[in-house]
């Protein structure tokens, strides 16, 4: 059913949301009704940052108002998206399921596997959408690199690598400006960071078969993981591997634009994006590659990746577009992830499910 606009409720007021509430409020076709958080001055001042009229600490309450207050929700749909760290987003899921309302869910998806099949289930029951938030495969130089793969120019696909080195990681005061509860978190690179990751290959380079990973902890500081090297096999005998340590730097002049570097070959060429979001082409044979002219948006976070991602979920709703990221689609990254951890543990290869 096509709409002619959406009505956006933000859930959460945290480091994060300054990127969902600003690029909302540039789409047109959007209008911000309310924000929530359960920290009741953070939510005041998110609402008067963004001249958003209405804020609350209490979610439930807010969507009975004004549910009752606008009967024709469902005509003109009302999303709630969730920008909470990932032990709230069962409750926010289950609250807009009794209103009818979907639901943009924040990575990471849920505290585990359970829990997100869980949140799709009651998705499903209650014949909403459970959309994820992934954003990092809307980054302008990923979008770009995914055409010059598929307009054959490295030919067949044999090897790629990324090298995560955000520079963000040492410390005891490490994280603690940004987002202090990645201290805490028992599994941190790969639950928090390298999904991302394991979204944009398989968005790039296609389906993964199976995994080896060697995860550690260089930080001692934080409770979780924070280094770690995987080993991905793609299919047509191609192969990925993810090299992340968030300790660690890159050359660039903003280490949060691209968070590291990235190498792709083939039979017939290469791909290199550098931290500066340059791509640099080179074909088989050749000592030097060129540069490959592209515009993007040099603001917000990623490339203005936040704005690329929700201006795609409105093109779903307004013009019944495809959509890239849905909770049951989402839940492949997440078999994935297991399989990393498993992988770690066991000090094997695993197998990754076909289902």
């Amino acid at each position: 059913m096509k709409h002619h606009n959406i009505a956006i409720i933000g859930v959460g007021a945290g480091y994060f949301s300054q990127f969902h509430y600003d690029a909302w409020q540039r789409i047109p076709e959007v209008t911000l009704v309310g924000t929530c958080d359960n920290n009741l001055e953070q939510a005041r001042a998110c609402a008067q940052q963004y001249d958003i009229p209405a804020y609350t600490d209490d979610l439930a309450k807010f969507l009975k108002e004004y549910v009752k207050s606008h009967p024709t929700v469902k005509e003109q749909p009302l999303i709630l998206d969730v920008i909470t760290p990932s032990g709230t987003h069962l409750d926010y899921v289950t609250i807009a399921a009794q209103y009818g309302l979907d639901v943009i869910c924040q990575k990471p998806f849920g505290e585990s596997i359970e829990q997100a099949k869980q949140m799709i289930d009651i998705a499903k029951a209650a014949n909403i959408q459970l959309i994820v938030h992934e954003n990092f495969r809307f980054m302008p130089w990923y979008r770009h690199i995914k055409n010059i793969i598929g307009h054959g120019f490295i030919g067949e696909l044999l090897e790629a690598q990324y090298n995560l080195r955000p520079g963000d990681g040492q410390g005891d005061q490490a994280y603690l400006s940004r987002q202090p509860y990645f201290q805490k978190m028992e599994k941190f690179l790969i639950h928090e960071t390298g999904i991302h990751f394991i979204d944009t290959f398989r968005f790039l380079f296609g389906e993964v078969s199976n995994v080896f990973a060697k995860l550690r902890r260089c930080n001692s500081v934080i409770q979780g993981e924070d280094a770690g090297i995987l080993i991905f096999e793609l299919a047509n005998n191609a192969q990925a591997t993810f090299n992340g340590n968030r300790l660690l730097d890159h050359g660039c002049t903003n280490l949060r634009r691209t968070m590291g570097e990235m190498l792709i070959e083939g039979t017939a060429g290469s791909i290199y994006l550098d931290g500066n979001a340059d791509i640099w082409l080179r074909a088989f044979g050749e000592e030097k590659g060129t540069q490959y002219d592209y515009k993007w948006n040099d603001s917000n976070f990623g490339g203005d990746c936040v704005y690329e991602f929700n201006s795609h979920i409105v093109r779903h709703y307004l013009e019944e577009g495809p959509l890239e990221t849905s909770a049951q689609d989402y839940l492949r990254n997440l078999v994935i992830e297991n399989a990393v951890y498993q992988s770690s543990k066991e000090k094997r290869v695993i197998e990754v499910a076909g289902d």
